[in-house]
């Protein structure tokens, strides 16, 4: 038997004396008594006794949660790229050519072509259509040759009237005559002044010159074109003239228009010669005329001059 069990029996034993001695000692004292019974020596069972289990270790309360909140984490710093390896050096910028032409841009409606217009007079009725246009040596138009219309192509004939006869109008609707002749009776005029020339033969001198198929040359007499038109605008002043370029760049036909202040006139021979300082490279850079887009006037640009600021606003540099 254990240790824990043995001293509870121990401790039932001395009880049970203990209150057998209580109670003889009060039969001394009282009155008589019966005999007391037999003690019978009784077995006594261990009793067991429940063990309680140790009790529970006191609970410290939790503590409060740390609401504060914390910082994140830094992450981890990425290892560093390598430094590429410096670029190479830029070459220089090649500087882009000179314009070697200048070009003044208009519409068809600020200055309309001359040949084979049509001339009505100040009734609107037509009369015939502009054929040449004579210019002096400064370049000023100072005669127009008109072809004036017979019977059913019968009687046509060739007049020439001074400029001054005419009005413009380039921006004509299509069945109105954009040259007016306002002074008809110029064909017949009295002594004194300058009468138109009936059935005039034309044929260029020292001080004029009829511009039409006139070819124009460069100071080197080299041609450059033919003239196949000149472009009038409603002050009756020349803006450009065009010209046909065929064989000087290509075989095929090409025209391209020529600013009239670009053109200038010098007697070579005791004649009246149209010339222009636009050489192969420059005719090249031309941009076609094309009677159904803007005119597109160009003028020489010369090499003195190519590295100079751009001109004016309605003029543009092609290179």
């Amino acid at each position: 038997m254990s240790g824990g069990v043995l001293l509870p029996v121990l401790r039932v034993r001395s009880s049970v004396v203990l209150m057998l001695l209580l109670l003889s000692g009060c039969g001394a004292f009282g009155p008589p008594q019966q005999a007391p019974a037999p003690v019978t020596e009784a077995t006594v069972l261990p009793v067991e006794t429940e063990i309680s289990p140790p009790p529970p270790e006191p609970v410290e309360p939790d503590e409060p949660a740390d609401l504060t909140p914390k910082p994140a984490k830094r992450p981890a710093p990425k290892p560093r790229a390598p430094k590429p390896p410096p670029p190479a050096p830029t070459p220089p910028a090649i500087p882009a050519p000179a314009p070697v032409i200048s070009i003044r841009e208009f519409e068809h409606s600020v200055a309309r072509g001359l040949l084979d217009s049509e001339v009505q007079r100040t009734n609107g009725k037509v009369i015939g259509r502009a054929v040449d246009l004579i210019a002096d040596a400064n370049g000023k138009p100072r005669e127009m040759v008109v072809n004036l219309q017979g019977f059913m192509g019968v009687g046509d004939r060739k007049v020439t009237f001074p400029w001054s006869a005419f009005s413009f109008n380039p921006a004509a609707r299509p069945k109105s005559a954009p040259i007016t002749l306002r002074q008809p009776g110029a064909a017949s005029v009295s002594k004194g002044s300058s009468p138109a020339r009936s059935n005039a033969r034309m044929a260029a001198s020292a001080t004029q010159l009829p511009l039409l198929d006139s070819t124009v040359q460069r100071p080197d007499h080299a041609a450059v074109g033919r003239v196949i038109d000149v472009l009038i605008d409603a002050n009756a002043q020349p803006q450009a003239v065009v010209l046909d370029v065929s064989g000087i760049v290509n075989p095929d036909r090409r025209t391209i228009a020529a600013d009239w202040n670009a053109l200038h006139f010098v007697t070579s021979n005791k004649v009246l010669q149209p010339q222009i300082d636009l050489d192969e490279t420059q005719i090249k850079a031309a941009p076609p005329y094309l009677p159904n887009q803007p005119v597109r006037a160009i003028s020489p640009v010369k090499a003195a001059t190519a590295s100079a600021p751009a001109a004016a606003s309605s003029s543009r540099g092609v290179r």
